[in-house]
C-alpha cells in the first residue's frame, strides 16, 4: 500500500497517463519505497516535488520517414522523452524495438533518472527510440533511418542540453550513422552530444562492457557485504546481448560460473561453463540464434518453450534480456531451487508480483536503478573525457567505473540502514536516488 500523500500523486499518474502500464508500474515501484522519505522530509510534500518528479519535463514524439532497398517510403515514430534536469543535463539511451511506444519510453526515462542520481554524477534522466525494427534490414537500410531520426532529433539535444545513448538496437553502427548526420547538419565536432561512440571518434574505453562490467561490480559488493564471492557460485543470466555478454565475462574472472543464457527464441544451458568466445561470435559477428551454441559446443542443450531459463537451478539469477521476463511463477521457482541474490542487469526485468513474491523470501534483491547504472556512469565518463579531449585507458576507465559501482552500493546499504531497512537494496535505492534528485529541485524553484 502506498503512503497516504503518495496514492494521489499514483492516482494522477495513472489518470494523465491512460495505456501506459510500464511507466505505471515504474512509478508504483518507486513511489512505494518512499514512505518514510514523506513522513521525514514534508517540505517535499509541500513544494509537490513528487507531483512534479512524475512529469516529464518534455515530451517529444516526431515521424521518421525514410526509404528502403526497394524505393519503398517507410514511415516510423520517434520519441525523446527528457525526464528531468535538476542535477545536469539529460541522459539516457536511445531503443531501436518494434515494442517501442511512448509508455515504454517514459518508463524508461524515470528510471534513468534515479540511476543516474545513484552514480553521483551531475546528469539528469531522459530516454529515447522508435518503434523500427533493425533485425534484418541493410547497412543503408539502418543509415538512412538513422539519418533521418536524427534530423528532427537534433534540434532537440547538446552536450550541455540532452546526450543520447546506446541501448537495445542501437550499438556503434547506429550511433555513428547518428553522429554523422548531426555532423553534417550542424557543422560542428560535439563529440559529447552522443555517448557510446567508436574509440577512434570520441569514444571511451569500456563503454561496451560497462553496464555488464558494472552489473556484476554491484553483485560482488552485495555478496561481500555477506561475507562471500563469486568464486564457486553457479549464475543463470538472461539474454545474450551486450550487457549479458560482459556480466558473463565479468564473473567469470570473479570466479563464478555461467550455466545458462538466452535469446528471444529460447536457451541453452551448458554446465561446465558458457563458452564466452562461442557465445561472441554467433551474437557479435554472425548476429545468428544462440540455438546454433549447442551444434557447437559437446554437452550444451537448448529449450525453446515450456519452460523459461529460470528453471535452471542456480546460486545467482541476473536477467539480462528485458523488461517484465521474470515473472511469479519464476520466483517461485528460484526459490525452490536455492538460488540467494538476483540482481537485475536489465531494465525491470522482474514483474509487481514476482517481487512480491521475492519479498516474502529469503533471496537478496538487487533492482536495476542501482545494478547497471555502469552503462551510464560510463557514459558520463566519456563526456568528461570529450569536454577536457582527452582519451583515459581502458584500466583507468576500469578502476573508475568499479569506483562509481561501489560508491552505488554504498548509498543503497546506507540508506536502506538509516530508514529502518537494512539489506533492502529496493528502498536504498530508490530513497538515495530520490533524495538527491528532490534537494536540487528545492533548491532550483518552482520549474
Amino acid at each position: 500500500m502506498l503512503h497516504e500523500k503518495l496514492q494521489p500523486v499514483f492516482d494522477d499518474v495513472l489518470h494523465r497517463n491512460p495505456g501506459e502500464s510500464e511507466f505505471h508500474q515504474a512509478t508504483y515501484e518507486v513511489l512505494e519505497s518512499l514512505g518514510p522519505v514523506v513522513a521525514k522530509r514534508p517540505d517535499y510534500v509541500d513544494a509537490q516535488i513528487l507531483s512534479r518528479i512524475v512529469e516529464p519535463e518534455r515530451q517529444i514524439i516526431f515521424r521518421v520517414p525514410w526509404v528502403d532497398d526497394s524505393s519503398r517510403v517507410q514511415i516510423n515514430r520517434g520519441f525523446r522523452v527528457q525526464f528531468n534536469s535538476a542535477l545536469g543535463p539529460f541522459k539516457g539511451g536511445v531503443r531501436f524495438h518494434p515494442s517501442v511506444y511512448l509508455g515504454i519510453v517514459k518508463f524508461l526515462g524515470f528510471e534513468q533518472i534515479f540511476k543516474n542520481s545513484l552514480t553521483g554524477l551531475p546528469i539528469g534522466g531522459g530516454k529515447g527510440g522508435s518503434d523500427f525494427d533493425p533485425k534484418g534490414r541493410s547497412d543503408g537500410e539502418i543509415m538512412r533511418f538513422c539519418q533521418s531520426f536524427m534530423t528532427e532529433l537534433s534540434r532537440h539535444i547538446g552536450q550541455y542540453t540532452d546526450v543520447p545513448a546506446g541501448d537495445v538496437g542501437v550499438g556503434g553502427r547506429e550511433l555513428g550513422y547518428m553522429f554523422g548526420q548531426w555532423k553534417r547538419l550542424t557543422n560542428n565536432y560535439e563529440s559529447g552530444v552522443l555517448t557510446g561512440k567508436g574509440l577512434t571518434w570520441g569514444g571511451s574505453q569500456v563503454r561496451k562492457e560497462a553496464t555488464g562490467y558494472g552489473t556484476v561490480y554491484f553483485l560482488d559488493e552485495v555478496l561481500k557485504a555477506r561475507g562471500e564471492s563469486f568464486e564457486g557460485k553457479k549464475v543463470v543470466v538472461s539474454g545474450s546481448g551486450n550487457v549479458a555478454i560482459y556480466a558473463i565475462e565479468k564473473v567469470n574472472q570473479l570466479g563464478g560460473t555461467v550455466i545458462a543464457a538466452s535469446d528471444s527464441a529460447g536457451y541453452v544451458v551448458d554446465e561446465d561453463g558458457i563458452d564466452l568466445e562461442l557465445l561472441k561470435d554467433i551474437k557479435e559477428v554472425r548476429r545468428s540464434r544462440i540455438s546454433e551454441y549447442v551444434d557447437r559446443r559437446a554437452g550444451a542443450s537448448y529449450a525453446s518453450n515450456g519452460t523459461t531459463i529460470w528453471s535452471v537451478p542456480c546460486d545467482i539469477a541476473v536477467p539480462c534480456a528485458t523488461q517484465n521476463e521474470l515473472g511469479e511463477d519464476d520466483a517461485v521457482t528460484l526459490i525452490r531451487n536455492g538460488c540467494t541474490l538476483i540482481g537485475e542487469g536489465a531494465n525491470m526485468p522482474v514483474t509487481q508480483a514476482a517481487l512480491r513474491v521475492l519479498a516474502e523470501s529469503e533471496i537478496t534483491f538487487a533492482p536495476g536503478k542501482a545494478v547497471n547504472a555502469g552503462g551510464v556512469a560510463t557514459s558520463a565518463l566519456e563526456m568528461q573525457q570529450n569536454a577536457s579531449r582527452d582519451s583515459w585507458t581502458f584500466e583507468h576507465t576500469d578502476a573508475r567505473l568499479n569506483e562509481i559501482m561501489r560508491g552505488i552500493h554504498s548509498r543503497c546499504a546506507e540508506t536502506a540502514e538509516e530508514y529502518g531497512r537494512p539489506g533492502d537494496y529496493v528502498t536504498g535505492a530508490n530513497i538515495a536516488g530520490f533524495n538527491r534528485v528532490a534537494d536540487a529541485m528545492l533548491a532550483l524553484g518552482v520549474i
